[in-house]
């Protein structure tokens, strides 16, 4: 099925070795730009007294710092920027598919798009880079919270043959954060097609607002709680 296809823009070729650069690069670099471009603009301009985007945008820092502080403490200077950054570029990636122009057919005419969008997101290479970037941020904050022999010493909570299953956590969570996001991206973005096929003309944009928008939305709130939420337990804010 074509929906399931990731498609290979060009290969950049770097001392022979070629690098195949895909359709989920292409739009996760576009996003990047997107995120980067919309902050430079909306911090180039701060007055004392703020305007209606200014506003927006110091409610949303400060509940972002609000969120850091109360799940990572101290670690919230370090931790609040990159939350604030992955919820973000989840949020445009889950969604960037409701922008898509659509292919349909009306009355023996058809317009086929000259590009099409697609959410990075549903490539398992993107949520499972997420995922072991969130993984990896556990264990490193977890020893920089409890010390190597104080991180080891919490493997075996509550008792020692704990152990093999402790372990065996960190790897569900991390096969768990990059399906649950893929299977959901993925999943909403073959249902569209389908729709899109038996009645391209108002159909697709109704079930859109759903499948491409607010599931969308959902899956990134869930992604990056749940990101905070170990990486909270691993800070040891909330004593066992």
């Amino acid at each position: 099925m074509d929906a399931l296809s990731i498609k290979t823009i060009f290969t950049l070729t770097i001392g022979g070795l070629s690098i195949p650069i895909t359709e989920t690069v292409i739009i996760s670099w576009a996003i990047m730009i997107i995120l980067i471009a919309a902050s430079l603009v909306l911090t180039s301009r701060l007055k004392q007294i703020p305007s209606k985007p200014q506003v927006v945008l110091e409610m949303g820092v400060d509940f972002l710092n609000s969120f850091a502080k109360e799940q990572f403490g101290s670690y919230s200077k370090y931790l609040g920027p990159y939350i604030g950054s992955l919820a973000l570029f989840l949020l445009l990636s889950n969604i960037i598919g409701f922008f898509s122009p659509l292919e349909f057919k009306f009355f023996g005419h058809s317009f086929v798009p000259p590009f099409s969008i697609r959410p990075p997101t549903r490539d398992i290479n993107v949520t499972a880079a997420l995922a072991v970037i969130s993984i990896l941020l556990v264990f490193i904050c977890g020893f920089s919270a409890r010390g190597v022999a104080g991180w080891f010493k919490r493997l075996l909570h509550p008792l020692a043959f704990m152990l093999p299953f402790n372990i065996m956590e960190y790897g569900t969570r991390l096969i768990s954060l990059a399906l649950r996001l893929f299977g959901n991206i993925l999943g909403a973005f073959v249902l569209m097609s389908m729709i899109e096929g038996l009645l391209p003309v108002a159909l697709p944009a109704v079930f859109s607002l759903y499948f491409d928008f607010f599931d969308g939305i959902l899956q990134a709130i869930i992604f990056t709680f749940l990101t905070s939420l170990y990486i909270s337990e691993a800070v040891n804010l909330h004593e066992e």
